[in-house]
C-alpha cells in the first residue's frame, strides 16, 4: 500500500539541477512504452523500482509540460524528453535518538504528538538526523507501522518543518491502513491557526486550486493545471492594524504539500514569516517582519480510532512564539 505522505505529495526533498538526468527524445520504437521502463532503460544506474519511487516522489518531469503529474504506467510519446532529479542520498536506516516528545495520547495502536516548529518529520535531503522519526524509534522501539518504509516508519501524514502542531502516528500496519483510509475519505478533521498578511475581507471562504511542483522552482509548490486536487476552507477570526494582518482558521479538505501556504498566497494573503510564498508589506512592524517561521499551527486533529471506533479529538493552543506574535498584532 502507498504511504499517505506519498498520496498527499508531502515531500520536502530539495532537488538540485547539477544532479539531474535528462533523457534522449522518445523514438518511434519506444512509443507507448511505460514511463518507468523507459527511464530504467535510459538510466541503467537506477533500478526500475527506484525509478518508480522517484516518479511517485515528483522527482521526474516532462520537459514539454513540467506541471504534469506523472505516473509509472504513463505511456511515453514520440519526441518526449524527461528530466529525473534524484534526491540527495540519506541514511538507509534512521537511528533512534533521545529527542523529547510532547505526547498527547498513546495506546497499543497509535500515538498523537504535538510537534514543535523546527522539527522535521522524517529524514530527507539535508535532514538525515534529529527528526520526529528518530525520536519515535527511540520511544516506540520496534512498535511502529512498516507501511511507510524504512525512512518513514509509522508516519501517516506530515506537517512542514516550521509548522507546529498535532500528528497521529501508527504503531502497526492495521492502524496505518485504517487511518490512511480516513485521510483519503476526508473524514479526518484538521484545523490550522494562521496569521497572514493583509485584510482578509471575507468572513469565510473557500480556495480550490490543484497543487503540484512549481515548474520554475523545484523547492516550491504551486497551483498548476495538472496538479492534485486541493481544497482549503478558511474563516477570518480577527483583523489587526487597519488591515496589516489577519488571524484566520483553515480547515483542510485535502492535504497537499504546503497547501495552506500556497492557497493563502494565491488569494493575496501569504503567511507571516513565509518568505517562500510571499513578500513583507512595507508597513509591517519589525516584530512581525522578522518572525522566523511561517505562522502556522496545526491546532486540532479529530479522527475515529481504527480499532475501537471511538471518536478522538485533540486540540493544542498556539505555541509561545505564535501567541507572542498574535499579542503584538492585537496591540496595533
Amino acid at each position: 500500500m502507498t504511504n499517505l505522505s506519498d498520496l498527499e505529495d508531502e515531500l520536502d526533498e530539495l532537488y538540485t539541477k547539477n544532479n539531474s538526468f535528462v533523457t534522449s527524445k522518445v523514438t518511434e520504437s519506444q512509443i507507448k512504452m511505460r514511463l518507468d521502463k523507459f527511464l530504467a532503460e535510459s538510466f541503467p544506474e537506477f533500478s526500475r523500482s527506484q525509478i518508480a519511487r522517484m516518479i511517485e516522489s515528483d522527482a521526474v518531469r516532462l520537459l514539454s509540460d513540467p506541471q504534469k503529474i506523472l505516473s509509472s504506467d504513463d505511456k511515453v510519446r514520440l519526441g518526449d524528453i524527461y528530466e529525473l532529479t534524484p534526491p540527495d542520498a540519506i541514511e538507509a536506516n534512521p537511528e533512534p535518538e533521545n529527542i523529547p516528545l510532547d505526547i498527547l495520547y498513546e495506546d497499543d495502536d497509535l500515538l498523537v504528538v504535538n510537534k514543535p516548529a523546527g522539527l522535521v518529520v522524517h529524514p530527507g535531503a539535508g535532514n538525515p538526523r534529529g527528526t520526529l522519526v528518530n525520536a519515535l524509534l527511540a520511544h516506540c522501539k520496534d512498535s511502529l507501522s512498516g507501511i511507510g518504509g524504512v525512512k518513514r516508519p509509522g508516519i501517516v501524514h506530515r506537517i512542514d518543518k516550521d509548522t507546529s502542531g498535532i500528528l497521529v502516528v501508527a504503531k502497526n500496519d492495521f492502524t496505518h491502513t485504517r487511518l490512511s483510509e480516513q485521510f483519503a475519505e476526508h473524514t479526518i478533521e484538521r484545523i490550522y491557526q494562521a496569521l497572514v498578511w493583509g485584510y482578509v475581507q471575507k468572513q469565510s471562504g473557500l480556495v480550490v486550486g490543484d497543487i503540484g511542483r512549481s515548474p520554475h522552482n523545484r523547492q516550491k509548490m504551486a497551483i498548476v493545471p495538472h496538479g492534485k486536487k486541493a481544497v482549503t476552507h478558511y474563516e477570518r477570526l480577527a483583523v489587526f492594524g487597519k488591515g496589516i494582518a489577519s488571524h484566520i482558521q483553515c480547515i483542510l479538505e485535502t492535504g497537499r504539500t504546503h497547501q495552506i501556504r500556497v492557497h493563502m498566497s494565491s488569494i493575496g494573503h501569504s503567511l507571516i514569516g513565509d518568505p517562500l510564498y510571499g513578500s513583507i508589506p512595507r508597513v509591517a512592524p519589525d516584530f512581525a517582519k522578522y518572525f522566523p517561521r511561517q505562522a502556522l499551527h496545526a491546532g486540532f486533529l479529530g479522527f475515529t480510532h481504527p480499532r475501537t471506533g471511538e471518536r478522538l479529538d485533540f486540540e493544542t493552543p498556539m505555541p509561545a512564539d505564535m501567541q507572542e506574535l498574535l499579542d503584538g498584532l492585537s496591540e496595533l
